[in-house]
């Protein structure tokens, strides 16, 4: 493989996506790029990471839920609402550039934040989207955060559902489908260490 590839990590909640990525970055010798876009955005736009996390894709959607319930009851909540508003386009401006210029500098692979459609007239990038079974994720979450099931089910739908929000209202797409996706693995069916070595595979090809 002479050129530099890019996979892009879209993921249901649980899913084990992020350590899908983190297997494969190690495994091929490449950085992986999660949450530090987060922390990049907030430096180059000289604001506190905090600031920027509230605008993330895990928060937006509860911003906004919280905005619309406030609004009407508390008139001066508009002008705040609509700064964090704001924000969060500047925040996704700013991953866009960032996004854009690690896919520029050697292969990699970035988990969320719409990377997949940023990239999505780069001809060397990989777009996977990785789910697997509610019983699964919940069990899942349950362990690694020391929850009930009841509250790691209430987790999974509740950050899915952000996730969703960010990713429909910068792309227009439809967040998991395989209309917006290359392809989609279930956890599930084949685990995490078959589909890391399938995308090993499409990566040296």
């Amino acid at each position: 493989m002479s050129k530099d590839r890019i996979i892009t990590i879209g993921r249901q909640f649980g899913s084990g996506g992020h350590e899908i990525g983190q297997k494969l970055a190690d495994r091929l010798g490449i950085p992986l790029y999660d949450n530090q876009l987060v922390s990049m955005a907030a430096k180059e736009l000289e604001i506190t990471e905090e600031a920027a996390q509230r605008a993330d894709e895990a928060n937006l959607n509860t911003f906004l839920a919280g905005y619309q319930a406030n609004m009407l009851a508390y008139p001066d909540f508009i002008s705040g609402s609509s700064y964090i508003y704001s924000l969060n386009e500047d925040v996704f401006r700013k991953q866009t550039k960032i996004i854009r210029e690690l896919a520029g500098k050697g292969s990699c692979v970035i988990v969320g934040r719409c990377a997949d459609y940023i990239l999505r007239e780069n001809p060397e990038c990989i777009n996977v989207f990785i789910c697997a079974e509610k019983k699964d994720r919940v069990a899942r979450i349950s362990e690694r955060y020391g929850v009930t099931e009841k509250k790691a089910a209430y987790m999974m739908r509740k950050t899915d559902r952000e996730r969703a929000f960010y990713y429909e209202s910068h792309t227009g797409l439809d967040w998991g489908s395989i209309n917006s996706h290359q392809i989609l693995f279930n956890v599930s069916l084949l685990g995490q260490e078959r589909i890391v070595d399938i995308l090993e595979m499409m990566f040296k090809s």
